[in-house]
């Protein structure tokens, strides 16, 4: 229909008399097509008519509200508006009877809903809220809550976490199967902008606490003012210091009932101080309990001993079974030091370091240096070089040669697998045709890596230093977990290990003996400690199999179990009735006679 000037065409859509004087943003992209019903508003993009006011139409344009379908030609900025102001004016209008349909009355998805915010009522909401109470049986007025229902029914951050961590399928919620896929990218390049532009390490993302932080700022939604520099540096701070004072209390009763472990921890930061932590572990975890500068002290025994003695005092004599260090000649004469002052208390070397040390042996061996040192020569050339480190990765599928292991020197040996696992790449690299052309071919550098390469007998040397390393690592690897002890699985897999280097060597007596001396000085004179026989006799997966297999061993570890036993319980009659509790366990009598227990031999363990 031509206006009245007859030179342009009426367009209901650009009428501001058919738009609600309202800032209400809703009003930019629809209208009312009927003038009379103003119940209808009509959609701008797709022309689509719906009832019930123009947040209707704002659900229709933001998109996941089931009452309503998504607009064909809606954008995701648009969504990302309209979702934004409807969530603002959940949080921010208190439940109230509407009486024309231009209003927000539409119902917002549940856990949207807020009920613990408030603003001060007009005279006018007043009056509506006193006339409906007329009309329905409403309950008397309660004191204002804290918490929204919805807060009250959503998982907490922490819980959502563990379930996407936990075994088995997950439930996918409402909000990501609503959410497009542009809104998620526009979401992580934020997160990744914010990692780059502060230089935070990548490892920060397989943090726990970076997954609830992120779930957190989900759950609270749009308009999230973050924590300032003060608030991080001083508030916040004393309330983590305050969460941490009360975790120790948890880690305490755990002591109490099970007893613990102090171990200490020696290292040299950036500026050369040499630091000492100190931590405590338990079936609860590990603590951290403190940290000593003990630069300008004499590293003496007696030292030592004072500083061990000190943290045990304040962790309690009575809850701590046993003292691990490092393998030093001062640790461990430290270490008997305080075995003759607490006659109850273990000292124990630590195992990763022990095997650590025996994997530094065994690369001194002149049977494995020169070609650890090759292989080293071999990955610092290509990993020097960008075009053929680049060029490797597409040989072997983007993997990398370098594996970084738990200690310095399982990270060589691991690397060596690595080495042998893509040695066919490595081939490949070096003898064809780019190869050749590059001016890397003709340095004396490059021949030599190819030299390297390209020789049977360095690969038959790189076997030999995997079949005397990768049985320790394996030990080294059970050691590692800290999820699970260790102690009732050590002494079997460390057999186990000195079993297979056994065989791997039988028909290289020399190599075999100087690998056996390695173990025999490291192993069996530092780590023979009664703790892990007693242990392995109270693992019935593998101790009910050592007697059918080894009596003699069996036996041994009974022997153990009674020495612990008679040094850790001083009481004669306690010492009695739990002698003859193991002597029902190892003899299966009793209620360890029963098929139950039988049966449960296998997959009931100290470990779980």
């Amino acid at each position: 229909m031509a206006d009245n000037e007859g030179d342009t065409v009426y367009d209901p859509a650009n009428d501001p008399a058919r738009r609600a004087k309202s800032n209400d943003p809703g009003w930019n992209h629809g209208f009312w097509p009927d003038m009379n019903n103003k119940d209808i508003v009509q959609c701008r993009h797709c022309n689509k008519q719906m009832s019930s006011g123009i947040k209707r139409l704002k659900q229709h344009l933001a998109g996941g509200y089931g009452d309503v379908s998504k607009c064909p030609h809606t954008t995701t900025e648009l969504m990302t508006e309209m979702r934004a102001y409807l969530m603002r004016k959940s949080r921010s209008k208190p439940i109230q009877i509407e009486d024309d349909g231009d209003e927000d009355d539409a119902e917002v998805p549940f856990t949207q809903i807020d009920t613990s915010t408030s603003q001060p009522s007009s005279g006018t909401a007043t009056k509506r809220k006193n006339a409906a109470s007329q009309f329905f049986n409403v309950p008397p007025k309660m004191p204002k809550q804290n918490k929204s229902i919805a807060s009250i029914i959503r998982k907490t951050p922490e819980e959502v976490v563990d379930e996407r961590h936990a075994k088995g399928p997950t439930q996918t919620t409402l909000e990501q199967c609503t959410k497009s896929k542009e809104e998620k990218e526009r979401v992580f390049r934020h997160i990744s902008d914010f990692f780059y532009e502060n230089g935070i390490p990548f490892n920060a993302a397989n943090s726990r606490s970076y997954e609830i932080m992120v779930e957190s700022i989900g759950q609270f939604g749009p308009g999230l003012k973050p924590p300032s520099y003060h608030e991080l540096r001083v508030p916040l701070l004393e309330k983590a210091k305050k969460n941490t004072e009360k975790l120790r209390e948890k880690h305490e009763l755990a002591w109490k009932e099970y007893g613990c472990t102090l171990m200490s921890d020696g290292w040299s930061d950036r500026k050369n101080r040499h630091l000492i932590n100190f931590l405590v572990n338990s079936p609860e975890g590990t603590f951290f309990l403190d940290s000593v500068d003990a630069s300008g002290e004499s590293q003496d025994a007696t030292l030592l001993a004072g500083l061990l003695e000190k943290k045990i005092e304040e962790v309690g004599k009575d809850k701590v079974v046993q003292v691990v260090t490092d393998n030093g000649s001062n640790y461990k004469a430290a270490g008997k030091l305080l075995e003759l002052k607490i006659p109850t208390l273990y000292w124990t070397p630590c195992a990763a370091h022990c095997l650590d040390l025996m994997l530094e042996d065994i690369g001194k061996l002149a049977e494995f240096k020169p070609h650890i040192e090759k292989a080293r020569r071999v990955t610092t050339f290509i990993y020097r070089h960008t075009r053929i480190l680049h060029s490797v990765r597409q040989k072997t599928g983007g993997k990398d040669l370098v594996r970084p292991g738990v200690t310095r020197f399982a990270t060589a040996f691991l690397t060596l697998q690595s080495l042998y696992k893509h040695r066919e790449a490595l081939r490949n690299q070096f003898s064809g045709l780019d190869w050749g052309r590059s001016k890397l071919a003709a340095t004396e550098a490059g021949k030599r890596v190819s030299e390297i390469v390209l020789s049977t007998r360095f690969w038959s040397a790189v076997e030999d230093c995997i079949r005397a390393s990768q049985p320790l690592l394996v030990v080294l690897r059970i050691v590692d977990v800290d999820e699970q002890p260790a102690m009732p699985e050590l002494s079997l897999a460390m057999d186990c290990a000195k079993k297979k280097i056994s065989e791997s060597f039988e028909n290289k007596a020399r190599v075999l003996r100087s690998l056996v001396g390695i173990i025999e000085t490291r192993w069996e004179v530092q780590m023979e400690v009664k703790l892990y026989g007693a242990a392995l006799f109270l693992n019935p997966s593998k101790y009910f199999d050592l007697k059918q297999t080894d009596p003699t061993s069996a036996s041994r570890q009974r022997s153990m179990f009674n020495d612990v036993l008679e040094k850790m319980v001083t009481d004669e009659t306690l010492q009695a009735k739990i002698s003859d509790q193991a002597t029902d366990y190892d003899k299966l009598r009793a209620s360890f006679a029963k098929q139950l227990a039988i049966r449960q031999q296998k997959s009931k363990s100290p470990r779980k």
